[in-house]
């Protein structure tokens, strides 16, 4: 049986490194998506319903991520294989038309509901940690639970189109909002869905999604990263004691914001560098 690695000093091209255990999250599967997601309900604000009411068309607006709750659960049968159930909210703004040449803002939720399914292999170990946590009682009332952690990045998503639906009577879709995603809008939100006229939208939301857990690993090291650069005082209302156009000339011209960059120059082949 090979012996486990321990700490200690060596060398690697010829530069004298120490060995030392780390500890840090291990990433055992992820995934990217590029979702297009057609017709999805748009819950106007109180004013907003009233504009979506009288509208003739919708001209276009924006789409903000608010927030992504994330849910881990084990497959059933599949060990070491988690689901990932996600929920994405988002504050929608369409620009909405009544007839004139002039458009209306119309602010509201749109919901998107998402699952994946990642590797994240398993273990029995019970963690628990000094580090307090707010709200906790002394006694952890799960002590069975390891799951691995998931991580959902995500960007902004494209407002590709939205349009105006009627609805028919009882054609009810409500949903329940978080208060914490209620209190970003500036009036309450229609969300019996019980409208005989309202939106839909299809956004595209590019993602990346992936399973971690804790681990120790031995890593290299050589040195402690002390900074280089000295602190420059900031003059906080007024010019600095320094010249103002030595210190311009110093900054580089931002030739990327007149000519963006093409994509053969980030890479070869055209892609950024990354082979994936």
């Amino acid at each position: 049986m090979a012996e486990k690695a321990v700490t200690g000093a060596g060398s690697v091209n010829n530069r004298q490194c120490e060995s030392v255990c780390v500890h840090t999250r291990k990433i055992y599967s992820s995934c990217k998506d590029k979702d297009c997601i057609e017709d999805l309900r748009f819950y106007p604000t109180e004013s907003a319903q009233t504009v979506l009411s009288t509208a003739q068309s919708i001209r276009g607006g924006s789409a903000e991520l608010l927030y992504t709750f994330v849910d881990v659960e084990p497959v059933n049968f599949n060990r070491g294989y988690f689901t990932v159930d996600m929920r994405f909210y988002y504050r929608i703004v369409l620009q909405v038309m009544n007839g004139g040449a002039r458009y209306t803002e119309a602010e509201g939720l749109a919901v998107f509901d998402k699952r994946v399914i990642l590797f994240g292999s398993e273990s029995s170990a019970k963690i628990f940690s000094s580090e307090p946590v707010e709200n906790a009682a002394d006694a952890p009332l799960d002590l069975s639970a390891n799951l691995p952690t998931a991580v959902v990045e995500a960007v902004d998503p494209m407002l590709l189109c939205a349009h105006i639906a009627d609805g028919t009577a009882g054609e009810c879709v409500g949903i329940t909002v978080p208060d914490g995603i209620l209190e970003v809008f500036s009036e309450p939100l229609v969300l019996d869905g019980c409208a005989e006229r309202y939106a839909l939208v299809t956004l595209g939301q590019f993602s990346m999604v992936r399973l971690e857990r804790d681990t120790q690993l031995l890593m290299p090291i050589y040195d402690y990263c002390v900074p280089t650069e000295e602190c420059s005082l900031a003059n906080l209302g007024g010019c600095s004691t320094e010249d103002p156009c030595s210190l311009f000339e110093d900054v580089d011209f931002p030739v990327d914001a007149f000519f963006p960059p093409s994509a053969l120059s980030s890479g070869t082949d055209g892609a950024c560098g990354c082979k994936g």
